[in-house]
């Protein structure tokens, strides 16, 4: 795990959120629908494979989108998205997992809990069906990929480097994430994913989920023609109202 002083001030406040809240919940056991299955999918009916992320707000962001999220939610799967993501972190995105369980029980897509989930009580606070745990952020990854998955999540374990991506690997992760934004500067490089994935080697049972940056089709097929199983796309489809929400992800997917 990194210390605070290699990630920027913003990403540090984050962290130090996440450490302080304890959950107090039953132990879930999810019965998860296939994240894989649905980017496979989608591929195959001739959409871009997107996972499209409900988001309040970030700290790399201005203002806050103020419209009923599961109605945004349901635009973006009549769009064309194949699962979506969901923010749960409070402090600094807006996110509730209420809003997730309400957008799960909308949809008939595979849901992420994206969050900044550090231990395993915490996996226990919401239903989804999958979780984002980030690699340089939790001390004993395989720890957690497996206490994940013994409740029934699937586990994308988000990564940033060649040496990240390995680890996700050894954890036993069924999905493995590259994030293009560099948590220390907050910087987005579109070459991160193709700079990794040049380098290492993914099993043929590992997905492969490009994150961040992914701002038009062009930027999205570049990254499937890097090697991208799947893409997980925030800002470019996010807006106010559903029929824009649904627009932009008609473009994103390629949907007509």
């Amino acid at each position: 795990m990194v210390s605070g002083e290699e990630v920027a001030p913003a990403v540090r406040s984050i962290l130090q959120a996440a450490r302080q809240r304890s959950v107090s919940a039953p132990r879930r056991s999810i019965e998860a629908m296939s994240l894989p299955a649905a980017l496979e999918r989608a591929r195959s009916e001739g959409r871009r494979p997107v996972i499209a992320e409900i988001k309040p707000t970030s700290p790399t962001t201005t203002g806050t989108h103020q419209g009923d999220p599961v109605a945004l939610a349901e635009a973006m799967v009549n769009g064309g998205a194949a699962a979506l993501s969901v923010l749960t972190e409070p402090d600094h995105f807006g996110g509730d997992p209420a809003t997730l369980t309400a957008i799960r029980e909308a949809v008939d897509v595979p849901v992420l809990r994206k969050d900044f989930l550090l231990n395993e009580a915490q996996l226990d606070a919401v239903a989804a069906d999958a979780v984002l745990l980030i690699a340089r952020f939790v001390d004993d990854l395989a720890e957690l990929v497996t206490a994940a998955q013994e409740r029934g999540f699937q586990t994308l374990v988000e990564t940033h480097t060649p040496a990240e991506f390995r680890q996700a690997i050894s954890a036993g992760a069924d999905l493995v994430g590259i994030n293009n934004r560099d948590l220390a500067r907050l910087e987005v490089d579109l070459q991160t994913v193709e700079r990794v994935l040049a380098t290492v080697t993914v099993p043929d049972d590992v997905t492969v989920i490009a994150e961040s940056g992914i701002a038009d089709p062009t930027d999205a097929d570049r990254m499937l023609a890097a090697g991208a199983d799947g893409l997980l796309i925030g800002s470019a489809i996010m807006d106010e109202t559903p029929t824009a929400v649904e627009a932009n992800a008609a473009t994103l997917t390629g949907s007509h």
